[in-house]
């Protein structure tokens, strides 16, 4: 099993949605993030005052996956964020030792 983490720009999130449900892969996790890479921040001007943004806002999405799964959801998510411009994001893909569902108490890909 993995974890699929995806740090990507807010406005593209109904994106990923829609093309990971299309493909069929159930269970996601949204949360709001902030941080910088590359870009490193950016200048805004608002009022006529120029100030400095320190920290870009980013959506984070975790999607746990069976292994023969990854491809296909990475791809998924790659499709509907890539613009080619910098701040498109980054795909993490992290092993998982177990999953338990503690409702039912299933491990492992029975668990997802």
């Amino acid at each position: 099993m993995k974890l699929i983490i995806a740090y990507i720009n807010p406005y593209r999130l109904d994106d990923v949605l829609e093309s990971v449900q299309e493909a069929g892969i159930s269970g996601l996790t949204v949360v709001e993030a902030a941080g910088f890479g590359r870009q490193s921040g950016h200048q805004e001007i608002y009022r006529g005052a120029e100030y400095e943004v320190d920290m870009v806002q980013k959506t984070r999405i975790e999607i746990l996956v069976d292994d023969v799964i990854v491809p296909e959801a990475v791809s998924v998510i790659e499709a509907s964020v890539h613009t080619g411009a910098i701040g498109d994001g980054k795909v993490l893909i992290v092993d998982v030792e177990d999953v338990i569902r503690i409702r039912t108490g299933e491990r492992g890909p029975d668990a997802i």
